[in-house]
């Protein structure tokens, strides 16, 4: 799958559908139209929209977790648990579940973002106190990525 970018604003209407965005949906190609799975990030106050093979790769690897192990048994049903199938509407929109928009505090106003294989669902609000918070992005970076060698292919 092509890696996902790009921020775009978008409404949420009274339904609790939103518009998706055309520059993503020629990102995602024939994916678009085998649907998607949406649920809860684990870590952020944000929904995650999973193309079906994404989700699909995820389930495959969960489902070879021991659930007699009860620390197993717990993460699949949490993380499972709210995860929702949806596919877009002829006219483009995808409906938000209201469990997960409740989840999410998801008002109007949302931003929906390319996260390299998954789309990110955001309150616009809750983003911004996101991106403001008081990060150290260089600590960061080389926390997460100072052991990665950039020069080998793969």
């Amino acid at each position: 799958m092509t890696s996902l970018i790009g921020e775009f604003d978008c409404k949420v209407d009274a339904k609790g559908r939103f518009m998706f965005p055309v520059a993503l949906k020629k990102q995602l190609t024939e994916a678009f139209d085998k649907g998607f799975v949406i649920n809860r990030n684990l870590h952020q106050k944000c929904l995650v929209l999973y193309p079906i093979s994404e989700w699909d790769k995820l389930n495959k690897k969960l489902s070879k977790l021991n659930r007699l192990i009860k620390a197993n048994d717990v993460f699949v049903r949490r993380f499972t648990g709210g995860a929702t199938g949806c596919e877009a509407d002829n006219t483009g929109r995808i409906l938000l579940p209201k469990a997960l928009t409740d989840y999410a505090d998801i008002n109007t106003d949302i931003k929906v973002l390319g996260s390299n294989n998954v789309i990110e669902i955001w309150d616009k609000k809750l983003y911004s106190e996101f991106l403001n918070q008081d990060i150290n992005i260089e600590k960061l970076a080389e926390d997460v990525l100072g052991g990665m060698n950039f020069n080998e292919d793969e």
